[in-house]
């Protein structure tokens, strides 16, 4: 499955939901976002309903309001893109090897211990491609 990348109303929204990790309403979002810049409660209104039929967001009613929270985290959302940005590549090894020459000496040691820790819960004969 391919993801997109959000848009940049999506991603905001998407931010903030993700920041506060509970369900919030539009009125919630609208005033956030209003904090930096000017946005109509109808335009996120919309774009809200939009993240919801796309299956980014859940929605529940509370009242007359709608109360949303994302579905997937931001690291499972990141983690897609780098997949689908991966899958694109005709030679994933020379693509991964580019990737972590322009990665910090902090990321490095993060990747390094993301492996490890990989390498430790997978089953031995397990599906996949080698770690």
């Amino acid at each position: 499955m391919r993801v997109r990348r959000l848009g940049e109303l999506e991603a905001e929204i998407m931010d903030r939901l993700w920041q506060w990790e509970r369900p919030a309403s539009v009125r919630e979002i609208v005033d956030d976002i209003n904090r930096g810049r000017k946005v109509a409660y109808t335009t996120v209104m919309t774009v809200a309903d939009i993240l919801y039929r796309k299956g980014w967001l859940t929605r529940e009613k509370s009242g007359r309001a709608w109360m949303y929270r994302a579905v997937r985290s931001r690291e499972e959302y990141t983690a897609a893109l780098m997949q689908d940005a991966l899958g694109d590549s005709q030679d994933r090894r020379a693509t991964l090897l580019r990737f972590v020459e322009r990665m910090s000496h902090e990321d490095v040691e993060a990747l390094d211990e993301a492996l490890r820790a990989a390498r430790s819960e997978r089953p031995s004969g397990a599906g996949g491609e080698a770690l």
